[in-house]
């Protein structure tokens, strides 16, 4: 190994060190229920989002494969929040960064990528973005970080200070120390692949939900078995569903999948902010929406327990969309209907259909 890839793998620890551990929140629910909900609040990153983990995740991987040298262009197939961390750590270790992104990318994103220092390189189709990310990486001679076959092996799923490892000893003084459920989303796969791997590794009870929202292919791929499944719709929710089933995505480490429509979403981190003050990305909302169906399961079974989900990114980013009645509107989304059921749920503990 050379000293600049020493160094640079110091660097990323460095970083881990000072972020990883980010705050598990408590979601106020009726005491007497005997069940708590956790938010482990991802946005705190110094990228801001869930993805800051995957990023230095998928750098190291490169770095200790020994893709990544002095001076190699990291090149990504991403217009959200996982190129805006890799454009932090790109720029951490001196490293251009160009990441390939659809035309219609909120000018948002791509003002977060640049302030990084990242290059953003234009197509005009989303399907378009992975054989052109990887024509530029080689025609350049640079490293893809591909997140979305890399992210289930990126990771230590046995510990190593990643996302299951911080939330179990997070909960260990709580009085449900091992959750029955854990509540994610599915973008590349990685999240659910590591908490999925984890509790088998430590055989814990725990079981993994993963929900997906309106047009994924994920629970399509994982109710039939079929890896190739697609759909060829872009999620409205960013950072979760895909139109295909990625590489990344690792259904056999899943317990149940649960659908979730796109205005529920919304109306759940409208819910939040009002509840706690921690507003979220639409992300965020899909999980919650998840998390409240199963407590609603565990009620009417009689169960108590504890049942852990994510903030994935912060509201902010999502001011004029999500937030933005004017924006909901157009996209024809009734919350008010799906406001109603959480309010119902959160009053009683009954889950209503949707």
């Amino acid at each position: 190994m050379t000293d600049w890839a020493g160094e640079a793998i110091r660097k990323l620890e460095a970083d881990s060190n000072r972020s990883a551990d980010t705050h598990l929140h408590l979601f106020p629910l009726p005491a007497e229920w005997g069940i708590d909900l956790y938010l482990k609040d991802e946005s705190v990153h110094p990228t801001g989002s869930l993805k800051h983990r995957l990023a230095r995740s998928l750098l190291l991987y490169g770095l200790v494969n020994g893709r990544i040298h002095e001076g190699t262009t990291l090149v990504e197939a991403s217009s959200g929040s996982t190129a805006v961390s890799e454009a932090y750590f790109a720029r951490m270790l001196g490293l251009p960064f160009v990441t390939v992104v659809p035309r219609s990318t909120s000018q948002e994103k791509i003002d977060l990528i640049e302030f990084y220092g990242g290059r953003c390189h234009f197509v005009d189709r989303a399907p378009d973005m992975y054989p052109e990310a990887e024509r530029l990486a080689s025609e350049c001679g640079g490293y893809y970080l591909d997140q979305f076959t890399y992210a289930e092996r990126a990771t230590d799923w046995r510990g190593n200070n990643n996302i299951a490892e911080s939330v179990f000893g997070q909960l260990s003084h709580e009085r449900h120390p091992i959750p029955a459920w854990i509540v994610v989303g599915a973008g590349t796969g990685g999240t659910s692949a590591t908490f999925g791997r984890y509790v088998r590794y430590r055989r814990h009870e725990t079981r993994i939900a993963v929900v997906d929202p309106e047009g994924s292919a994920f629970y399509g791929g994982w109710s039939t078995g079929a890896a190739d499944y697609t759909t060829g719709t872009p999620s409205r929710i960013e950072g979760i569903g895909r139109p295909r089933v990625e590489p990344s995505f690792v259904p056999s480490v899943i317990d149940e999948m649960i659908q979730v429509p796109d205005a529920a979403s919304i109306a759940a981190i409208r819910l939040l902010k009002e509840r706690t003050l921690h507003w979220a990305g639409g992300s965020t909302g899909t999980n919650l929406v998840g998390a409240f169906e199963l407590i609603a399961r565990m009620r009417n079974e009689g169960v108590q327990g504890s049942v852990v989900t994510l903030i994935c990114d912060g509201g902010a980013r999502y001011v004029d969309t999500y937030y933005s009645d004017e924006w909901v509107a157009a996209k024809g989304w009734d919350l008010a209907r799906h406001r109603a059921r959480l309010e119902e749920f959160l009053a009683t503990g009954r889950w209503s259909a949707a």
